[in-house]
């Protein structure tokens, strides 16, 4: 049933613009699933959904696109244009991106599996990744930079 459900999630938001948990769920319902709005809201975080801006500047849930088969990720031209600087600010690595991009950005740096980043925390535009070091912060702001082409 979970996987069934999860994989007609999937099925919805590449076929539909689906910003809400409520709009999801009523999708669902269209196609004969009922869920509540915890379940939604589990699926949707095991899933590793999140928010990302459609070409009518509006916002719906997507998979975060990162390929992991090369040492350096590669990721999809809308979250790499959605960086606007990266800095290092003592043992943190301060990456800040359009508007509503954050959370999706984080996620695939999150996907990255990077021992030196000890955590990450994504707000609107910015994001706060937490390293071991002053000196690793400057490390993975660099890394970050060239990944990101700044």
């Amino acid at each position: 049933m979970k996987n069934a459900r999860q994989q007609k999630i999937l099925e919805l938001i590449d076929k539909y613009d689906i910003d809400t948990q409520e709009a999801m769920i009523e999708r669902l319902r269209e196609a004969g699933i009922n869920a509540t709005q915890t379940t939604i809201s589990r699926d949707i975080r095991e899933l590793k959904l999140v928010k990302g801006m459609t070409g009518k500047g509006e916002y719906k849930y997507v998979l975060p696109s990162v390929k992991r088969d090369s040492a350096t990720p590669v990721l999809n031209s809308l979250l790499t244009d959605s960086v606007t600087n990266i800095e290092a600010a003592g043992n943190i690595v301060v990456v800040k991106t359009y508007p509503g991009m954050a959370n999706a950005l984080a996620v695939c740096v999150d996907s990255l599996e990077k021992p030196h980043i000890v955590g990450s925390v994504a707000g609107d535009d910015t994001i706060l990744l937490v390293v071991r070091s002053e000196e690793v912060a400057k490390e993975v702001a660099k890394e970050l930079k060239e990944v990101f082409s700044l």
